[in-house]
């Protein structure tokens, strides 16, 4: 492995010192004042050709064919311009800009200039392959917020994203958990997942569990669309979650970073990362390790993560990439508790013998192509080489580890993807409008292997002591899916969108479900087809140059994945007819900013989800109680979501030589509940029939607020957050006491608050410091049913971190 990192690094050193090619521009960009401006989009246009002016304002693109060109420039705050020139063999053309402030844009440009409100923003109606006009959605820019960002702190990550409920039971950070709108944070399986705008879980349409997160230290922005966007990525309830990696820098040669970090229970991190830009070369590639004891006992987590990113110019309408991830983990499980155990220790562990890996490979290509100014195309493919492995002692939590054989399990998938995308603009009675198209094909096999005999070790090891495995399933899984979505232009201040997706869902499913005194119990093999089409529309409203309204309406889809026909190695119970879950979105917002202190978005939002797949709390002839998962009926989540950060500095005084204070409030009101279905028990050895109507769904709180402050004095920052969060019930039956496995019963209330700070010397160094959980707040926001519990999941108590970082 080491061997490989080095291979990577010396490879991209040498690509960083390639002589200079022989064509070229090259200039400087200033303002009105003749002061450099850094960080500004120089684009040859109608070319894949571009790059960014350094420290200094300057800029250079080299090895551009004999012709003639027009180069742009662009950066908020700032008129565009473009300038006309031609090139000959053998040239060097040198090309000045002098930048004009735009009025438009100069509120945006002060908000960011004043360097503390630009931690959340929104994407651009129209941006690269995809429109985003009309649709609730968060751009979260992790470079300026305070978190830590080395563990992949949810809480802080996500604090000013209205609406996000978390399972904060993985203090690795290697997993995340987060969904919205009553939807469930399990693996973050309710949002289409991706990372570059690429899948990067096992299998979006059969098990869309994100198993593996990249390092936030390397993710420039966390992009999130609520359910509409399902017309462009898929059917999803909950939306996409995209992370973007930093790009290779396009303003330098070569650029290098390491940012190191200790804390509390032994954790030791290091990211290390490399990129730059030369001729029609660029390239990136980092290393992280992290590692760590956990907060609670026999807790241990060691993992490594490796990305490669090269691409190249073919020609100035061709440009073509490669991109390769790679992650190993070990994680040792400490398993779940009773109320008891939770109430006397939540940080004790009575499962000493169980661990957790998720080998992961992602390798993808990816194409450009400019087919004239107005129009262009994108080709991605990718795939993953991937397995979910654990092995431990996996009963009930009232059940005494008796040291004997542990249980295996092993997942592997294998999985591969292609999206092509085209982009257009055209022009209609008088005014140019956007059209975006699209084809995807996917095909995902995942070989589970379950209840596998091991050993009785204490260490990570998953040989079997038995050949082979009680279960073993075969799940295949194609999707062909089509859309086209256009955005209408009406007038200057108002526009409409409107789409169809559709969508053709192969899966076949087949195997050993159990065995039983050494004879397998086949399954019966599963076959199902679905068609169907997903139609929306939305609109935007702009009442100022700032602030808008907006509304959006979309269909939905969630097919039966393999776990939902599979139950954890537990005593959950599985319903023979399960069926695919349909439903649709509705956003009505508003949102933007007032002058250079004050940015929100308020908005009401309607999801309608029928034949949802949940779990209720069962009681059998024999008294005792069990978990089924079926189709609850219809739920309904409907509510408000409202982000508000206010300067007051700014807004009272103006120009402050004492630093910045910014306010925020990420409120959220959810009413998710269960409209009918009828259920029946037995209770004392008669039928009960009931209903769940009126009933909360499970893992849904109604209360999810986040308040903070940040204060900022040039180059220091320090952040105050407090998470309040109300009480959810673990299953749709609402449960108030637990049950003696304590995998259903309420979910508590819990407010825990976070404090973090920085500081970066001459852009080169920087030092963050911060206490996760400052009060030492005991609480948990899930209790499990099987892995990695079950029972109880307890959060982490009060950390500490450090992190020192240098570029060069």
């Amino acid at each position: 492995m080491r061997l490989f990192y080095s291979s990577i690094f010396f490879y991209l050193l040498s690509i960083s010192f390639v002589f200079a090619q022989r064509n070229a521009v090259q200039g400087k960009i200033l303002d009105q004042e003749q002061k450099p401006i850094p960080g500004v989009s120089v684009i040859v246009e109608g070319t894949v050709r571009g790059v960014q002016s350094d420290q200094n304002g300057a800029f250079v693109i080299k090895d551009l064919p004999v012709g003639s060109y027009a180069l742009k420039t662009s950066m908020i705050g700032f008129k565009t311009q473009s300038l006309s020139f031609s090139i000959g063999k053998d040239a060097v053309k040198n090309l000045d800009f002098v930048l004009v402030e735009d009025d438009i844009w100069l509120e945006s440009f002060e908000l960011m200039a004043s360097r503390g409100m630009n931690g959340q923003g929104r994407l651009p109606e129209v941006e690269d392959f995809r429109i985003n006009a009309g649709r609730k959605n968060e751009v979260i820019h992790l470079g300026e917020i305070d978190a830590n960002l080395a563990m992949n702190n949810s809480r802080q990550i996500f604090g000013r994203t209205p609406g996000i409920t978390i399972w904060e039971n993985d203090g690795s950070g290697i997993q995340l958990g987060v969904a919205s709108r009553g939807l469930s944070p399990n693996r973050s399986w309710e949002f289409n997942v991706r990372m570059n705008g690429y899948d990067i879980t096992p299998d979006p349409m059969g098990y869309p569990e994100a198993y593996f997160t990249p390092p936030m230290e390397v993710v420039e922005n966390i992009e999130i669309i609520r359910g509409a966007s399902s017309l462009q990525y898929g059917p999803q309830f909950g939306g996409l979650l995209n992370f973007v990696l930093r790009k290779p820098d396009p303003s330098t040669r070569f650029t290098a970073e390491t940012i190191n970090t200790v804390g509390s229970n032994g954790l030791f991190s290091t990211f290390n990362y490399i990129g730059g830009t030369e001729g029609k070369w660029d390239y990136t590639a980092y290393y992280q390790k992290r590692r760590g004891n956990g907060w609670r006992d026999n807790g241990f987590f060691n993992t490594d993560h490796a990305h490669l990113e090269v691409n190249y110019a073919v020609s100035n309408r061709l440009k073509i990439g490669t991109e390769m991830t790679y992650m190993t983990t070990e994680s040792q499980q400490p398993g779940g508790l009773t109320d008891a155990q939770f109430a006397a220790d939540p940080s004790q562990s009575i499962r000493s013998r169980n661990w957790f890996s998720t080998p992961w490979f992602i390798p993808s290509l990816n194409a450009d192509y400019i087919v004239s100014p107005k129009t262009k195309l994108n080709l991605k493919a990718f795939g993953s080489i991937a397995e979910r492995n654990s092995v431990g002692f996996t009963s009930a939590i009232t059940q005494e580890d008796d040291l004997g054989n542990r249980q295996v399990d092993r997942d592997l998938y294998h999985t591969f993807g292609t999206e092509l995308r085209l982009s257009t603009a055209y022009s209609l009675f008088g005014k140019e409008h956007n059209l975006v198209a699209g084809y995807r094909f996917y095909k995902g096999n995942i070989d589970r292997n379950q209840k596998g005999v091991g050993n009785a070790g204490t260490d990570m090891n998953f040989d079997l002591v038995e050949s082979s495995y009680p279960r073993d399933l075969d799940f295949d899984n194609v999707n062909h899916a089509a859309f086209v979505e256009n955005m209408f232009n009406v007038t200057d201040k108002l526009l409409l969108t409107a789409g169809l997706r559709l969508e053709n869902i192969s899966s076949n499913m087949k195997g050993i479900l159990n065995t039983v005194n050494g004879v397998p119990q086949l399954l019966t093999p599963e076959q199902r087809t679905r068609n169907f089409a997903l139609l929306g529309f939305g609109g935007e409203y702009h009442l100022t140059k700032t602030t808008e309204l907006y509304t959006n309406f979309s269909q939905a889809y969630r097919p039966v994945l393999i776990s939902d026909l599979t139950p954890p190695a537990t005593t959950d119970v599985i319903d023979a007819n399960l069926k695919d879950a349909r439903g649709y979105n509705f956003d009505l917002g508003y949102r933007g900013n007032i002058g250079d202190f004050l940015n929100f978005d308020a908005s009401f939002f309607y999801l309608n989800y029928a034949d949802r797949i949940g779990t209720i709390t069962q009681t059998a002839a024999d008294g005792t109680r069990f978990q089924f998962r079926t189709n609850l009926g219809t739920s309904v989540s409907q509510g408000v979501e409202a982000f508000v950060e206010f300067d007051p500095i700014t807004a009272f005084v103006g120009n402050s030589s004492i630093g910045y204070i910014h306010l925020f409030s990420s409120l959220a009101f959810v009413n998710a509940e269960y409209q009918d279905f009828e259920r029946t028990s037995i209770t004392n050895g008669e039928i009960v029939v009931s209903n769940l109507a009126g009933n909360r769904v499970e893992n849904a709180p109604r209360k999810i607020n986040r308040y903070g402050a940040t204060y900022r004095f040039k180059d220091f920052s320090m952040t105050w957050q407090l998470s309040d969060i109300g009480e959810a019930f673990s299953d749709a039956t609402n449960s108030v006491e637990p049950n003696a496995a304590a995998t259903s019963g309420l979910v508590p209330a819990y407010s825990v608050q976070d404090l973090s700070a920085g500081y970066t010397l001459k852009k080169k160094y920087s030092l963050k410091t911060g206490v996760n959980n400052l009060t030492d707040e005991a609480y948990f926001t899930r209790r499990a049913g099987g892995y990695p519990g079950p029972g109880i999941m307890p959060a982490d108590g009060r950390t500490f971190y450090l992190t020192f970082g240098v570029k060069f």
